[in-house]
């Protein structure tokens, strides 16, 4: 096994909850609870004194000042000509990808937990702790429809199609809900704690959930019950994610790693050698790697086929997010002392023999 060199990018003032690359340049967005967020220019060589600063400011009596508030989630557009933010000021924001704001949207009466893009581009959906989702015409900046079905704050949230979507909440729910439609299309039940995450499969035909009641479940729109109930963690799980192959990953408090057979409900490795929660899980777009991210401030790359730990490096602070870039070369992580790292893997791979 390899440890990993890593570029670190310095400029956070407080913890990084949340990073992402842009799916066409070699931009790293960063979202922290210094009331910015920041792109970063990965093909700059001195990106650290020249990346984009995007300040999330509110008005008080006519005069812009820092919101103060963590900045909780980040979603680039398609093309990566947009990102989008949300905070804890209750607010989503779009930005142009050199760090100009186009629009802010309000109408959330609290924070913003979760923010995605749909892929078409037009519509950006977010949740929050007022127990709603809304679907927002990104280009007016204007609320197209807003849904009120959940009791508890809504954790997650994620498009199937460019009009349909599921919620998750603390009211161990979850809701499909469809643009132009007042009530949801689908409630599944099952959960007997917070639903924490939700993800559809790359072919939007199933979706999990994760939950502290420390079960992942998959659901057909065609069945009213779950089809898989996926048990083995021994904490809550805090994250899911799917290959394309159908293999899920799940990330929990119990600081393993597990992946599952989705087609056969049956969990093919754990990967243990995490020591705190891990708190993200990222597979490379081909899936044949997976990163982890813990609060034992280790990044983890494993060999899906085999389960086998591949490379490590250890950073300065606890991990909250990992991310692949769109090549499947590089991981960006984000921690909890400010840091944010960037692992080049491509050079790596490109020295060895690839199997």
């Amino acid at each position: 096994m390899e440890i990993l060199e890593a570029r670190v990018l310095q400029g956070h003032k407080s913890d990084v909850f949340t990073c992402a690359w842009s799916p066409s340049r070699d931009n790293l967005a960063s979202g922290s609870g210094d009331s910015t967020a920041r792109i970063w220019d990965m093909s700059d060589a001195d990106t650290n004194s020249n990346h984009h600063v995007l300040r999330h400011c509110i008005q008080e009596g006519g005069v812009e000042v820092s919101s103060n508030k963590d900045v909780t989630s980040l979603d680039w557009n398609c093309d990566g000509s947009l990102l989008a933010t949300g905070g804890h000021d209750g607010l989503a924001r779009i930005w142009k990808a050199d760090g100009q704001l186009v629009s802010t949207l309000s109408q959330h009466n609290g924070p913003i937990f979760a923010l995605k893009w749909n892929k078409g581009g037009k519509y950006i959906l977010t949740a929050g702790v007022d127990k709603t989702t809304i679907i927002w015409d990104a280009s007016i900046g204007q609320c197209t429809q807003q849904f009120a079905f959940h009791i508890g704050p809504v954790l997650d949230i994620d498009w199937q199609t460019n009009e349909t979507f599921a919620s998750c909440s603390t009211d161990q729910r979850i809701h499909i809900c469809r643009l132009g439609v007042k009530e949801p299309i689908k409630t599944f039940k099952g959960h007997t704690d917070e639903v924490n995450a939700i993800k559809w499969c790359p072919q939007g035909q199933l979706l999990a959930s994760c939950s502290d009641d420390m079960t992942i479940k998959i659901w057909s729109m065609d069945i009213d019950n779950y089809c898989h109930d996926l048990r083995g963690h021994s904490k809550p799980i805090y994250t899911i994610e799917w290959s394309t192959n159908l293999i899920l990953a799940s990330a929990s408090f119990d600081s393993t790693v597990r992946l599952w057979d989705v087609k056969q409900g049956s969990c093919i490795h754990t990967l243990s050698m995490h020591t705190e929660p891990v708190y993200s899980v990222a597979f490379t777009p081909d899936g044949e790697y997976l990163a982890s991210g813990s609060f034992d401030k280790f990044v983890h790359i494993w060999s899906t086929q085999t389960g086998q730990l591949m490379h490590s490096y250890k950073g300065t602070g606890g991990i909250f997010e990992v991310c692949w870039n769109s090549k499947g070369t590089k991981v960006g992580a984000g921690a909890t002392d400010g840091s944010i790292f960037v692992l080049d893997l491509g050079s790596i791979w490109r020295r060895k023999p690839h199997h």
